[in-house]
């Protein structure tokens, strides 16, 4: 079968793997879709991610979802065989449906999909057949399409920041910074949860179409001149992961405010002005990952059709390399899908 697997810096592959033979306790899941993520990025050009170094062959992949193809005979209770599922890409995870949170997100010893953060390193989902344990499993409605479910995972990322700033998103005037795929769904994220002007902000145009489309009502371009008026937002989300970013937020954001940082800093120390945090009294938000939010984004895409914007490119698994390139160029895609098996819907 095939997959798409990291060897090194700069050396990413369509390698053939063994057949998939179950365990009992497993359920195997044809991928039909995979969205290129940040990290995918990271260990395909740098060969680590963070402080994650690849040190094997690493299948990537963790934004993924297909059809159930074949459940162990330990799992009685598998949905049916060629049901839409997503897959929560870490171990332990929430169980479907949790509503109240369970902190699993943020205990030591876990795994996720696709991560070089275990020896061996946890296996991804760009693969034909992935073996996953049934917690994993999240079955789709019917009115949800696969290409547009695929999204779920990393706008469960996105929800589990805004749900970190509480009660101050409702009404609240919004920046955020960064359009990318985070901070596009951030966007639709703060608009489901009553933000009542949302803005966003990138050095690209391309992006920033994508953010309107889904509920941002300004745009500013800061590489063409544009600029945000210091000290104006109640909320500032720094979706870029840059230090630039950054700083835009902590001047953006007014006294008393808060900034919630949802993109990925580098690991290494970076320069803040933390007197600003400390003269406006601010309050600064870390977001990892997801917990229990899984659930709800599957909720959200299903009823939310204008996220499909956010969708921008899809390339079969053969074309990984041309994919990766593309999900590279921030001036020219947005979240950009391998295809991995045929779209039983198409």
């Amino acid at each position: 079968m095939k997959a798409v697997v990291v060897h090194g810096p700069g050396d990413l592959r369509v390698d053939a793997l063994p057949d998939l033979q179950v365990a009992p306790d497993r359920v195997a899941v044809r991928i039909v879709y995979g969205g290129i993520c940040g990290s995918d990025l990271h260990y395909a050009a740098d060969g680590r991610n963070g402080p994650y170094t690849v040190t094997e062959p690493l299948v990537l992949g963790h934004e993924v979802v297909g059809v159930v193809a074949q459940a162990g005979p330990d799992v009685p209770d598998a949905p049916a065989v060629g049901t839409g599922v997503a897959i929560h890409p870490a171990t332990p995870c929430a169980p479907p449906g949790a509503t109240t949170a369970t902190g699993l997100h943020l205990r030591p010893g876990g795994t996720y999909l696709g991560s070089a953060s275990t020896r061996p390193h946890t296996q991804g989902g760009f693969v034909e057949l992935l073996e996953v344990l049934p917690g994993q499993l999240r079955p789709l409605p019917d009115a949800l399409p696969l290409r547009r479910a695929v999204l779920a995972e990393p706008l469960a990322v996105a929800l589990h920041g805004v749900a970190r700033l509480g009660a101050r998103v409702r009404g609240a005037r919004v920046l955020v910074s960064g359009a990318g795929p985070i901070g596009a769904l951030a966007i639709a994220g703060l608009r489901h949860a009553g933000a009542a002007e949302i803005v966003a902000a990138d050095l690209q145009d391309f992006p920033l179409t994508v953010a309107a489309a889904v509920g941002a009502a300004g745009t500013v371009n800061l590489s063409a001149g544009g600029s945000v008026p210091e000290s104006s937002f109640d909320v500032v989300v720094e979706a870029a992961g840059a230090v630039s970013s950054l700083a835009t937020a902590l001047t953006a954001v007014r006294p008393g405010g808060a900034v919630l940082q949802l993109g990925m800093l580098p690991r290494e120390p970076v320069p803040v002005a933390m007197s600003t945090v400390i003269a406006k009294e601010l309050v600064l938000y870390g977001s990892q990952r997801f917990d229990t939010e899984l659930d709800t984004a599957i909720a959200t895409l299903t009823g939310d059709p204008s996220l499909d914007a956010v969708l921008s490119h899809t390339f079969p698994i053969d074309a990984a390399t041309e994919a990766f390139a593309r999900a590279a160029d921030s001036s020219r895609s947005s979240k950009t899908v391998l295809c991995v098996s045929a779209d039983p819907e198409s």
